[in-house]
This record gives structure tokens, sequence and C-alpha cells, in this order.
């Protein structure tokens, strides 16, 4: 009888920590992510100034910005794509179509904080 007890009670707190902790790994995922998106910003504003562009000029792809990030590219948490949009733009960063993140579906858009 006391094992029985014993292993509802493990089961419940198991209950109660799972989801937890799902909820605080994708809460660390999707600041990551943020991160990212600021690095990613900051990256954008720094090239567009070195190179005299004025806003709404467009970047190709975010190889051009690699001389501006630590460690020369940025650090993908879930295989996401970062697209850096034009210049005074936030940049925003797109989920993969088999992966969801809190309130963001499968393939959604993360805007920049």
């Amino acid at each position: 009888m006391e094992i029985t007890i014993v292993l509802a009670v493990i089961g419940l707190l198991a209950a109660i920590a799972v989801p937890n902790f799902m909820r605080a790994r994708d809460n660390a995922r999707l600041n990551a992510i943020y991160n990212n998106l600021r690095i990613l910003n900051y990256a954008k504003e720094q090239w567009a100034t070195e190179q005299s562009l004025a806003p709404g000029a467009s970047i190709g792809n975010t190889s051009v910005l690699n001389p501006y990030f630590r460690g020369g590219q940025l650090h993908n948490v879930l295989n996401e794509t970062y697209l850096p949009n034009p210049v005074g733009t936030p940049p925003v960063a797109e989920l993969p179509a088999g992966a969801s993140l809190l309130t963001f579906g499968p393939g959604a858009d993360i805007p920049a904080p």
C-alpha cells in the first residue's frame, strides 16, 4: 500500500514538473531567438552605416553581415531562418515547418522584440 502511495505521489509530481520543464525550455529557446534578432538588427545597422545606405535599402541575405557577428554567424536554436529585411525595419526569424514554439506555430515568423 505504501509503495502505491509513493508511486502516486511521484506520478503527480512528474505530471506537474514535465509541462513546466517544457515551458521553461521553450521560453529559453524563444529568448535565444530574440537575442539573435537583436544581434542581427545591430549588425544590419552597423553594415548599413559603413556602406552609407539609406533606410529601405535591401539586404540579400545574412551572409553579408557575418563579419559583424561574434563568431562569424548566428547560432540557430531550432534551425530557424533569419530574414534581415530592409534597412530600418526589424528582422524576422522564420520557424521551420515542423517546429512550434510557445504561441508561434510551425512555419511562423517571429518578429524582433
